[in-house]
C-alpha cells in the first residue's frame, strides 16, 4: 500500500505514539502497510522536533510488532492452510509450498522468525506462515518478541541518529526519503549477510562436531595386559 510521506507524517503530527503502534501493527498482521517507514519517520521527527522521545518510540513500535505478530499467528494457526487450499492459486501459491514451507519451520522456525522482522517480505509473512505450519506458540511470542523489540531499536535509533544528521532540511521531505531508502536497504543488506554468516558457521561447527565424534567411535580402545 502507496501512502506518500507527507500523509505520514500528518498522521503521526495528529496522533503521535498510537501512529506508530497502529501501522505496525497493521503490517505485522501481514497486510502491506508501512509500518517501518512510520518507525523511522516517528524517530526522525523525535531528532528533529523533540516532541516524540526515543525511548517512547521504540516500546510503541516493539508492542505494535508484538502484537501484529501474534495476530497473524493466530490467523494463520486457526485458518491459514485453507485459506491457501482455497485462494492459493490467486496468489501462486499452492499447498505444496506451505508442505516445504512446513519442513523448513520444523528445522529454522526460531531463527526465522527472529530475523524476518528484519526483512520487508519476511515481516509481513513470517508470523502467518508460523502460524500455518503450527510452531509452538511460546517458542514464537519468545522469538518474535526478541525480534521485534530488536528490530524497534535498530530501526528507531538509525532513524534518530539521521535526523540528527538531517536537522537543517527536516522540511523537506526528500531527504526524509533518501534517508529512509537508505537505511531500510542497509538493513536488509545487513541483515542477510547475518544470516548467511550464521548459517554459515553453525554447519561449519556441526560438521566438525561431527567428525569428532565419528574419531571417537573410531578410535580404537588399548587394554593394558599385565
Amino acid at each position: 500500500m502507496i501512502i506518500s510521506l507527507q500523509t505520514l507524517q500528518d498522521v503521526l503530527n495528529t496522533v503521535g505514539y498510537p501512529a506508530v503502534v497502529l501501522f505496525i501493527f497493521i503490517e505485522s498482521t501481514g497486510i502491506p502497510f508501512p509500518g517501518e517507514t512510520m518507525l523511522l519517520l516517528a524517530s526522525f521527527y523525535a531528532a528533529t522536533t523533540g516532541h516524540l522521545s526515543l525511548p517512547g518510540i521504540i516500546a510503541c513500535a516493539a508492542l505494535g510488532a508484538i502484537m501484529g505478530d501474534n495476530l497473524g499467528y493466530y490467523i494463520g494457526y486457526t485458518g491459514g492452510r485453507k485459506f491457501v487450499e482455497r485462494f492459493g492459486r490467486y496468489v501462486f501459491v499452492k499447498t505444496e509450498h506451505l508442505d516445504q514451507a512446513e519442513k523448513f519451520f520444523r528445522k529454522h522456525g526460531a531463527k526465522t522468525v527472529f530475523f524476518a522482522r528484519f526483512i520487508t517480505l519476511l515481516r509481513i509473512w513470517a508470523a502467518f506462515l508460523a502460524g500455518v505450519n503450527r510452531m509452538h506458540w511460546r517458542t514464537f511470542l519468545f522469538y518474535n518478541a526478541a525480534g521485534g523489540i530488536a528490530w524497534a531499536a535498530l530501526i528507531g535509533t538509525l532513524g534518530y541518529l539521521g535526523g540528527l544528521y538531517f536537522h537543517d532540511h527536516f522540511d523537506q521531505v526528500s531527504h526524509i526519503a533518501h534517508m529512509i531508502g537508505w537505511v531500510g536497504l542497509g538493513v536488509g543488506v545487513l541483515t542477510v549477510l547475518a544470516t548467511i554468516l550464521f548459517f554459515k558457521f553453525r554447519r561449519r561447527a556441526t560438521h566438525e562436531q561431527s567428525e569428532e565424534s565419528t574419531a571417537k567411535v573410531q578410535e580404537p580402545e588399548y587394554t593394558e595386559v599385565v
